[in-house]
């Protein structure tokens, strides 16, 4: 049985107590067990608790004396564990469970025996969306106005999460609980995220006791950059051992979760647990096994335009969207699916195909961690929470879908459709980093309009969640539809574990949490809403709800489309909406009703002015301009120097070898036995760089993503002889100040002499990949060159004296 700590307190020394037991929030339980008439506590305690004070006698020797050991911090009584679960750009439509067409039959067994919410928001975005998550304050005011690459030097947008913002975990971990994150961490600012720490902003510095995941937007499902706690570590294998072939991060992040559980059921049975599980999917990549891929093959030949349809028309058979609903209509600028010819429908199809194996894999894997829970015995006193995304569905795989994300959306590079149907067969697996076409998007947010990224439309802020606690919620299989936000998932785990929001963490006065407890609906479906207000914003696009209606900008333009400039305020029109008879947001009242549009309109202001929002930011490129304003670890420095065996060291945190010429120079020893292996690399296979030996000849390769015609290799023609060599690469770079993506001539040389050389016409501008890092003596991550991928990591078998980076 859990129980709270109680102290062997007597009437006598009660009052010498007393100022520890008010701080503690524990005066009740003392009361309690001495039958006394209960003290309440103070409306919010401050963690730590104080050290509890010494009980026992002190004599001479310790045959006059009594001992009184402290005795920890228990979690209140009864305090379930909590399971909080949250999934990546996954659309209101995508899953079964609110009517999607994609099978996700954990998420429906745990609706069956919970309650499923219909009106549940995000904020359009990651990073966002996961900092108001974890500390139920809204993202501005948790510092994290968008994702961490793109923030501003102004208190809502800087990504450095304000310590009076303590987390779920924090609280719950000094309130008796054993807590852990499993997945992606995108909420550690760039400058940040290497080995160099510092740490504050990681989980382990976030009150997390344990993580294994990934720091960053997304990660390569087959080939992960992975962090255990605040250590790069080698996962392919996993914990069962299986053949590197077999690995999938998915399945790795789950048995890490069910080991965990297990054995902290083993060491610890009457101590809850708190897990944040927080998988890849589905942002891209989008990988998933091909048994998996092939479980869906034909299963979306009928196309976007019908799969829409057939989910809205499941929707109201489920009762999930309600009866008067309406779907809203395909945009414009989206193909219609009958006026694409058979060869673009196969692509399209197959993308979906693989899209769906993805979410359903994940959903699988979600279920076996439910799964270890249930053999623990504590299935029915843990409250378990099923995010499905953090925000809509996902537009930047742009009208014809990637094989690389980045490349494409990021650095402005192409594809020509002949190129993607020609890889087809291979994508979902670790040969490419694919995204499906936006229509598809658009299937999965119905019935809603727009997409991730637009605060102003529920396609980006609406996603489906289910709540279960078997001990507690007896009304099973049952809808909400209440409006409710992110940012009242914390204050409902707090009312859950019966205990309160501290009113200072570790020193840190705490700043109000903005987010409201969601238990009230457990009991009653026909309870009236307490989220009365709340707003939306993500780059200008603006949302506001009040009392049942809805107030948003109109989006200028889709994710993939070219950035307007010189916007303002007054750029974009305001729609309204009275949601509580337009569950879609499908009938536009602003002609109508211009005098509730203004009232809501000028709450919107309010609003920002309280949270954080301004000042106000239109536009990405503001964001690229800021990165000379950033704390950085490598801003104004020239000269670099790496030893063998330095690896995982982020592209934020690394030299900037775009736009520049640069020089890098290895001083190696080569054994009599010959040399092979990697030298130093940054990024992989879609895009990057590597100084490496093959067969005894030094080699540069460089590419701007995975096509053959978009790289160059330059080899020595000789062997290199036993003994010490240096090799230098040098790169002139062809553009002029401030022109990015220019092109420029590479010369290899050995010990001061030229042996090779080379052009190129264009160069990666802005990123070489979100997850892939800069190694030396080896190559984590994907290879790049695939001539030694059957070998990764490739480790250099000489020895590297040291690398030098200078940029010119």
């Amino acid at each position: 049985m859990r129980k709270r700590l109680l102290l062997p307190v007597s009437l006598v020394a009660l009052g010498g107590v007393l100022g520890w037991l008010a701080a503690s929030g524990r005066v009740n339980d003392i009361f309690a067990q001495e039958n006394k008439p209960a003290i309440q506590p103070p409306p919010a305690p401050t963690l730590p608790y104080p050290d509890p004070p010494f009980h026992g006698t002190i004599g001479r020797t310790t045959a006059d004396s009594k001992s009184d050991f402290p005795q920890p911090v228990h979690a209140p009584k009864g305090a379930p564990n909590v399971l909080l679960i949250m999934t990546d750009d996954v659309g209101f439509g995508a899953s079964s469970t609110f009517g999607g067409a994609i099978p996700t039959p954990t998420f429906d067994k745990l609706a069956a025996r919970g309650l499923k919410y219909n009106r549940f928001h995000t904020t359009a975005l990651c990073s966002p969306t996961r900092a108001a998550l974890i500390s139920g304050r809204n993202h501005h005011n948790s510092h994290t106005g968008m994702i961490m690459e793109r923030s501003l030097g102004y208190p809502g947008y800087d990504s450095v999460m304000p310590k009076s913002c303590g987390t779920i975990a924090e609280t719950l971990r000094q309130n008796g609980y054993s807590t852990a994150w499993f997945g992606k961490n995108h909420n550690v600012p760039g400058w940040q995220s290497s080995a160099a720490g510092p740490f504050d902003l990681w989980p382990t510095g976030l009150g997390f006791e344990y993580f294994y995941g990934f720091i960053g937007g997304d990660v390569n499902q087959w080939d992960p950059t992975i962090f255990e706690n605040t250590s790069p570590v080698e996962p392919k294998g996993g914990l069962t051992g299986k053949a590197k072939a077999d690995y999938h991060l998915d399945s790795d992040l789950s048995d890490h979760a069910i080991r965990w559980i297990q054995d902290q059921h083993s060491l610890a049975p009457d101590k809850p647990f708190f897990a944040y599980y927080v998988p890849g999917a589905t942002h891209a990549p989008h990988h998933a096994p091909k048994e998996w891929i092939a479980k869906f093959k034909g299963q979306f030949d009928q196309g976007w335009d019908k799969v829409r349809e057939e989910t809205f028309s499941r929707q109201k058979k489920l009762g999930v969207v309600p009866q008067n609903a309406v779907l809203t209509p395909r945009p414009d600028n989206l193909p219609a699916w009958d006026s694409l010819d058979a060869k673009h429908k196969e692509l399209y199809a197959r993308m979906m195909e693989v899209y769906a194996a993805f979410l359903a894999f994940t959903d699988h894997n979600i279920g076996r961690v439910i799964d270890a829970v249930e053999k623990t015995g504590e299935l029915d006193n843990t409250l378990i929470i099923y995010i499905q995304g953090d925000n809509g569905g996902s537009a930047e795989g742009t009208l014809q879908g990637t094989a690389n994300e980045l490349a494409v959306l990021g650095n402005g590079e192409t594809e020509t459709f002949d190129f993607l149907y020609s890889v087809k067969d291979e994508l979902g697996g670790p040969l490419h980093y694919n995204h499906f076409p936006v229509p598809w998007t658009w299937a999965m947010n119905a019935p809603m309009q727009w997409t991730k990224r637009y605060a102003s439309h529920f396609g980006g802020i609406r996603n489906g969640m289910v709540m279960s606690w078997p001990k507690r919620i007896k009304n099973a299989g049952g809808l909400r539809d209440l409006f409710h936000h992110i940012i009242d998932i914390a204050p409902t785990i707090y009312e859950s574990a019966g205990v309160q929001a501290p009113a200072s963490i570790n020193g840190v006065k705490q700043a109000p949490i903005d987010g409201t407890s969601m238990a009230y609906t457990w009991d009653d479906a026909k309870a009236k809403g307490r989220r009365i207000t709340q707003y939306f914003e993500m780059f200008g696009n603006r949302g506001i709800y009040h009392d049942g209606w809805f107030a948003g900008t109109t989006p200028l333009l889709f994710a993939w489309e070219p950035e307007p400039k010189g916007l303002t305020p007054s750029s974009f029109t305001w729609e309204l909406y009275h949601i509580n008879e337009d569950f879609t947001q499908a009938k536009n009242l602003a002609k109508e009703k211009p005098e509730k549009l203004k009232e809501l309109e000028e709450l919107w202001w309010a609003e920002a002015g309280r949270n954080n929002v301004l000042p106000m930011n239109f536009s990405p490129q503001a964001t690229v301009a800021a990165i000379f304003e950033r704390p950085s670890l490598t801003r104004g420095r020239k000269q670099f120097e790496y030893h063998q065996g330095t690896v995982r060291i982020p592209e934020g945190t690394a030299p900037a070898l775009k736009n520049t010429s640069f020089a890098i120079t290895a001083h190696i020893d080569v054994p009599t036995t010959g040399v092979e292996g990697v030298i130093v690399t940054q990024g992989g296979r879609f895009a990057g760089w590597g100084l490496a030996v093959l067969d005894g000849k030094p080699i540069w390769a460089y590419k701007r993503t995975q096509q053959k015609k978009d790289g160059i290799r330059i080899t020595g023609p000789d062997k290199l002889t036993p003994g010490k060599h240096t090799i230098t690469l040098d790169f002139a770079y062809a553009g002029k100040a401030k022109e990015v993506g220019k092109g420029g001539n590479y010369v290899l040389a050995v010990d001061g002499k030229k042996v090779a050389e080379g052009a190129i016409e264009a160069t990666t501008p802005f990123l070489y990949s979100i997850d892939e890092t800069l190694d030396v003596g080896e190559d984590r991550g994907t290879p790049i060159m695939e001539d030694y991928a059957d070998r990764m990591p490739f480790r250099f078998n000489g020895k590297i004296d040291k690398v030098t980076i200078e940029l010119k």
